[in-house]
């Protein structure tokens, strides 16, 4: 008699890497494949991780909120808010860490996905803060999504791309179709 299949879950584990993460190591890995040995097996670097990206934040968003909402969850150790990067202005997302991985897990357990100034905050686990993480990656400074954007969101702060290219003509003065 053969043994029973093995068991699947289908919770989604809160502590498993970014997408984001784990393409850039798929693509360091395409990069590297001369080697003809196996690489040794990493140690997962978000296992213990205490820092938050957290994602699609308003641009009027301020660390006071900020840091009111995800300090439910534990005591944070260090929030850095993102920021343009040639105007020092708020772009959208922010890191938050904290002093255990549990609090992590939980603040993206029970924060992530809710509302804050009317817009839907996405949490993820992060390897840590370094020092030029702050800045935007984008073009112009912010943020790679908002550069792509076709439409007007007065929540985000931004116009989308058709407003500064010269498409001008399907829009009012607000912003507006």
């Amino acid at each position: 008699m053969a043994p029973p299949p093995p068991v699947r879950s289908t919770v989604e584990r809160l502590d498993r890497p970014s997408a984001y993460y784990l393409n850039k190591n798929r693509r360091r890995r395409d990069r590297d494949d001369d080697r003809q040995e196996e690489p040794e097996a990493q140690p997962d670097p978000l296992a213990d991780a205490t820092t938050l990206y957290v994602g699609n934040l308003s641009f009027y968003t301020t660390e006071e909120q900020v840091y009111e909402l995800f300090s439910k969850c534990g005591e944070i150790k260090r929030l850095v808010m993102g920021l343009d990067r040639f105007s020092k202005t708020p772009c959208g997302f922010c890191f938050v860490e904290y002093y255990t991985h549990q609090d992590a897990l939980d603040c993206m357990k029970y924060i992530g996905g809710t509302k804050l100034d009317e817009r839907v905050i996405r949490t993820d686990l992060d390897p840590g803060f370094e020092e030029g993480r702050q800045y935007g990656r984008g073009k112009s400074g912010g943020q790679v999504r908002d550069e792509y954007r076709e439409d007007f969101d007065e929540g985000r702060g931004g116009v989308g791309r058709a407003l500064q290219g010269g498409d001008e003509r399907a829009y009012d003065e607000d912003g507006y179709r």
